[in-house]
């Protein structure tokens, strides 16, 4: 006979390893379901940036949204519109990188840093 098997009982450990497999698909079940919140939260929140001394401002949303842009008068001169572009492209951009900043850290804080094939984070 086969080391580890009885006729009774089959191979030995064979209830263990199944509640060890049980174990693991709840822990990723939990996983999953804490992510899917944290990233709802951070979807949620709205993150500014603002460039310029203040003369703009831009406000994105966790899905990278764009919400709110604010263009303080002093900032619109007619013989330098490049300026302003590049005012709102900075400000804009900067709120992206905090959205950004924040998702990877609220899913970081949840997989210890782990690359998981499939999630996207």
């Amino acid at each position: 006979m086969a080391k580890g098997y009885s006729a009774r009982g089959g191979f030995s450990g064979g209830n263990n390893m199944m509640r060890q497999q049980q174990q693991m698909q709840q822990k990723i079940l939990k996983m999953q379901q804490d992510m899917a919140k944290a990233q709802e939260e951070v979807e949620n929140s709205s993150f500014n940036a603002s460039v310029g001394g203040g003369v703009v401002q831009a406000t994105v949303n966790g899905k990278k949204e764009l919400t709110s842009l604010v263009i303080k008068p002093e900032a619109v001169d007619a013989e330098d519109v490049e300026m302003l572009q590049d005012l709102v492209i900075s400000a804009v951009n900067e709120a992206l990188r905090q959205a950004e900043a924040a998702m990877e850290s609220s899913m970081n804080s949840l997989t210890g840093g782990l690359n998981i094939p499939g999630f996207n984070f």
